[in-house]
């Protein structure tokens, strides 16, 4: 199918075919009938897009003190090369849509296959062919509205939760500064409420069209609207000023300070100035709201995502029920958007849309793009590749390429920004390895990856990268719910298998892989490896190694200085992410299994609880028994600054001292001399990672770190988490498997029926 993509390095904007996604849980798959192009804050991004590096720096500060902080802990170049990785990846643009439904997720039951529905949202309702949307972000399209008109449905919202924010009352006299597509519906909106309206913008076209659409009074430039506002009002002022310009300048926000009344109401939905003008402001004791777009759910992923709405006595309008709302608004005649439609494009010339938007040549505010044709609906795309590619068997291939077929034929499942940033890049350095298929669940970051790191197809239904033959191994990459089941799915289709820790998130899931491990393996033995990638640091081997000698058990501490997550983010969901304990300090636990060649057998945990907005796995310290009698601590903490080096590992025994700091430096002491390792950058072992993997695959399949060890160390982090809620210590052991200690575990189960990745 064809979507349009931003390119953020350069602004340019192109026609991509990238597979049709696979709908997902909660979510309606919709055939696109036309896309609403939002001018100004589409071509505000493809504007800062286009700017040089050092512009973008100056327009974000915020992002370049977070990449100083980053070059501080983990080197210049590695800072480097993140941000310009960060920058290389496709952004898709719009966000207000309107089709029909091809397909229903599981969980959604108000709509149905071949329903009218109009979408919105960013990055779900974008122009493409085929779009993949939340449920709670569709809404049903009345009978007698049609299909484009209900591609205004985003911007309708946004209009709506303005106006709602605005409190206005019947009689009011409300002023609308920026007459583009927002401004002409808040209009009309205003006015189905009763209210008097005015309106003001620097365009007369734009202004001539603001009375077609019911404003008493129009105005252009800032002395008339001054001067209009006053005769208007008798000198009183406007009781509310709505901003929906765009511009940098902050002329909007002090002409609204000028023409409204005492006490009255600012409201700013448009990307303006926001240097408040303070004097005026205090004198009327102006009230300013910034309305966040369309209304309550807005960046909350429980709604928008999940499905999980507001209870409506509580939150009248949320962001789906403004969009009902608009669309009844449409149905019954009392807003009209045909008429702001000023041009239409086939998706086919969507290039030219955004030339003629950034040139501002033309006079436009409602640009629609078209979806006449019926799509590709592919959800594999062949990419550009070397013919020999092609090639079924080796004596087909030029003489250059003999020996291909030896080579390791990958498929990786998942490609997100650590995926696509640090693990496939470290794969395609590999000089064994053939990137044959890449599945992720948006067909935007597929096709661009898979190009990128030259796959031979890219494709949104991971079964295709199972079922490939010549893919022997699989790399799982996606978010941690997915593991388990995609492991236990790729053993079963006979292939090796890496996965980014974890390895699961509950006991029903580890021990699903275990009895699958076992029988596959008495077949065909098949590889399976957790990316705990610290043991295969350099500087890790070094030190497991400087204390190879020793006689007596190990004392080890690790200390990470891990930062905030967000509290929204998938990583604190048990479902989704299972928590930072078992989806990050599994890492450290494996990593001690390693420097001590011993197994945990006892964890005892505290965390300093919720205080200031924590969650409870955010700030811990556990402490570990093992097998041979070493002990470890792990302190994991959100509580520093980024700034700060994130890891140090000291590991004391037999009369030597073993320190590596956050695996770029390392420090070894014994009988009085001193050894020091430094590195230029960051080294956690990814690379090596990957290279013992590979190594292992060509080797038959031998595995490098056994089952039990992985198990143990899943294990273990379920026994930290239930070390906080007994606030006793909790046994760790293979027997765990088979038996319930941990009837908490229960809830956490993954209950997913359809994954999806990303």
């Amino acid at each position: 199918m064809l979507q349009v993509v931003e390119d953020q390095k350069n602004g340019s904007v192109r026609l991509e075919e990238v597979p049709t996604p696979l709908v997902r849980p909660g979510f309606l798959l919709v055939k696109t009938a036309a896309s609403l192009v939002s001018v100004g804050t589409e071509r505000t991004m493809v504007e800062f897009a286009r700017k040089n590096l050092v512009a973008k720096a100056l327009a974000r500060p915020d992002l370049v003190r977070r990449v100083i902080d980053y070059a501080k802990t983990e080197g210049i170049l590695e800072a480097y090369r993140q941000a310009v990785n960060r920058l290389d990846k496709p952004i898709p643009l719009g966000y207000s849509c309107s089709g029909v439904v091809l397909e229903v997720g599981t969980g959604v039951h108000e709509f149905k296959v071949g329903d009218r529905v109009a979408c919105s949202g960013y990055p779900y309702a974008v122009h493409a062919e085929v779009v993949c949307v939340p449920a709670n972000l569709c809404a049903l399209i009345p009978n007698n509205v049609n299909l484009e008109s209900a591609a205004f449905v985003m911007l309708g919202a946004i209009a709506l939760h303005a106006v709602r924010t605005a409190e206005v009352t019947l009689g009011e006299k409300i002023t609308v500064i920026g007459l583009g597509l927002l401004g002409q519906i808040a209009i009309q909106i205003l006015t189905a409420a009763g209210c008097h309206v005015m309106g003001t913008d620097v365009d007369p076209k734009k202004a001539r069209m603001a009375l077609q659409h019911g404003a008493e009074m129009v105005a252009v430039g800032r002395k008339e609207t001054v001067e209009i506002v006053r005769q208007w009002t008798n000198g009183l002022g406007a009781d509310a000023v709505l901003i929906f310009a765009s511009t940098q300048k902050n002329e909007p926000i002090e002409l609204a300070a000028e023409i409204a009344r005492e006490r009255a109401r600012v409201i700013v939905p448009g990307l303006v100035g926001m240097r408040i003008p303070r004097k005026i402001f205090y004198e009327k004791e102006l009230h300013l709201v910034v309305s966040r777009s369309a209304g309550p759910g807005i960046y909350d992923s429980l709604y928008e995502c999940k499905g999980v709405d507001y209870p409506l006595s509580y939150v009248r309008w949320t962001w789906r029920r403004n969009m009902i709302e608009f669309l009844d608004l449409i149905s019954r005649g009392r807003v009209r958007v045909d008429d702001l439609i000023t041009h239409r494009y086939p998706i086919e010339r969507a290039k030219e849309v955004y030339d003629f938007i950034l040139k501002r040549k033309q006079s436009y505010i409602g640009v629609l793009l078209e979806y006449g044709k019926v799509p590709d609906f592919k959800r594999t795309v062949d990419l550009k590749i070397p013919s020999f590619t092609d090639c079924r068997r080796e004596s087909d291939l030029p003489s250059e390429y003999q020996g291909i077929k030896s080579k390791v034929g990958v498929g990786v499942i998942g490609a997100g920004l650590f995926a696509s940033t640090t693990l496939i890049p470290a794969i395609r350095r590999l000089k064994h390895v053939k990137l044959r298929g890449l599945a992720t669940a948006t067909g935007t970051s597929a096709s661009h990856i898979g190009k990128k790191f030259q796959f031979e197809y890219a494709t949104s239904d991971y079964r295709r990268v199972l079922e490939d033959p010549d893919i022997d191994c699989v790399f799982i990459l996606t978010r941690h719910d997915l593991h388990a089941s995609l492991v236990i799915e790729a053993l079963r289709a006979g292939k090796h298998v890496f996965v980014e820790k974890p390895l699961a998130l509950n006991l029903s899931e580890l021990r699903e892989i275990a009895r699958v491990f076992g029988a596959q393996r008495s077949k065909i033995p098949k590889l399976l490896m957790v990316g705990f990638n610290r043991r295969y640091s350099p500087l890790a081997v070094e030190c497991k190694s400087f204390f190879d000698d020793r006689q007596e058990p190990l004392v080890i501490n690790c200390r990470i200085n891990a930062g905030r997550v967000a509290s929204d983010s998938w990583v604190h969901d048990l479902r989704e992410g299972g928590g930072r304990i078992i989806g990050e300090v599994c890492h450290f636990v494996d990593l001690i299994q390693h420097l001590t060649g011993a197994y945990p057998t006892r964890v005892y945990a505290e965390t300093i609880g919720n205080i200031r907005g924590y969650q409870p796995s955010d700030n811990i310290v556990a402490t570990i028994k093992m097998s041979d009698y070493s002990i470890a601590t792990i302190a994991y903490t959100a509580a520093g600054h980024k700034s700060f080096p994130r890891e140090r590992i000291e590991v004391f025994g037999g009369g030597a001292v073993g320190l590596i700091d956050n695996f770029k430096s390392a420090t070894f002491i014994r009988s009085g001399k001193t050894r020091r390792l430094r590195k230029w950058n960051v080294d956690r072992g990814h690379l090596a990672e990957m290279q013992v993997f590979i190594s292992s695959v060509m080797n038959g399949g031998k595995m490098p770190v056994p089952l039990e060890s992985y198990i143990l160390t899943t294990l273990a982090t379920f026994a930290i988490e239930e070390s906080l809620r007994r606030g006793t210590s909790v046994p760790v052991s293979l027997d765990i498997l088979y038996s319930d200690p941990y009837p908490g575990y229960k809830n956490k189960e993954n209950e997913s029926e359809d994954p999806s990745f990303d």
